[in-house]
């Protein structure tokens, strides 16, 4: 009697385990998916990118290729002068104001030209100054990323060393070479930094949350080359 009480007990626990096991891996594919095809699209958006398509009554060149070979066309506003401007670049809904590749940590991402909770979710953003017209040009501009647990965005910011390399398209298309001079951890409300003198030239700040705590702030400080 008391032994088949017991098997009963152990067959529930087993049961029990099996289910929270199960659900753990369910969890983690779904967890490593979600990161592939995210890092995926984004990567794939990098490479195609070439900046915003230039001013044109050719509606040739007001197309963008799509990473499946065919091209996508960019609708035209209009201006005062009667000429028409091509809107910026979107990714999964949001304005792209450039891109970052940083090949250390395999990093591919737009960066998007929006500060908000969607925008952190779907790519890194453009933290300061907020106009994608300052990115590449003297001064210094901040990019933010979430740190996620996959190894999403900012996720391996941490890694980075000085001397690494970083590299930034901008919405025209001009990219341009970084190299890291210097990592530190700040409070989230410290933006001493943001305008920094660089001396003429042009530098980026990486900015994401430590691993540690949402309140601290793993900061990456990059010049561009000469």
């Amino acid at each position: 009697m008391f032994e088949s009480k017991y098997s009963k007990v152990l067959t529930v626990i087993l049961v029990i385990v099996i289910i929270a096991i199960l659900g753990l891996l369910g969890f983690l594919g779904y967890d490593f998916y979600q990161k592939y095809t995210t890092t995926q699209d984004a990567s794939d958006f990098v490479d195609n990118y070439q900046g915003d398509v230039a001013n044109s009554n050719d509606s040739s060149e007001n197309t963008t290729p799509t990473t499946d070979g065919n091209s996508v066309e960019l609708e035209a506003t209009p201006t005062g002068d009667g000429s028409t401007t091509n809107k910026r670049q979107q990714f999964k809904g949001h304005d792209v104001a450039g891109t970052i590749s940083i090949p250390k940590i395999d990093i591919n991402y737009p960066i998007l030209e929006e500060i908000s909770p969607s925008a952190l979710s779907t790519s890194v953003i453009l933290l300061y100054p907020t106009n994608a017209e300052a990115i590449n040009q003297p001064g210094n501009v901040v990019i933010a990323g979430h740190n996620y647990r996959n190894g999403a965005f900012f996720s391996n910011l941490k890694r980075v060393e000085n001397g690494d390399k970083v590299y930034i398209t901008d919405y025209l298309g001009n990219r341009k070479t970084y190299t890291i001079y210097n990592k530190f951890e700040a409070d989230q409300s410290d933006t001493s930094f943001y305008q920094r003198d660089t001396g003429g030239k042009a530098e980026i700040t990486l900015s994401t949350c430590t691993d540690a705590s949402n309140n601290i702030r793993t900061i990456v400080l990059a010049r561009e080359d000469s």
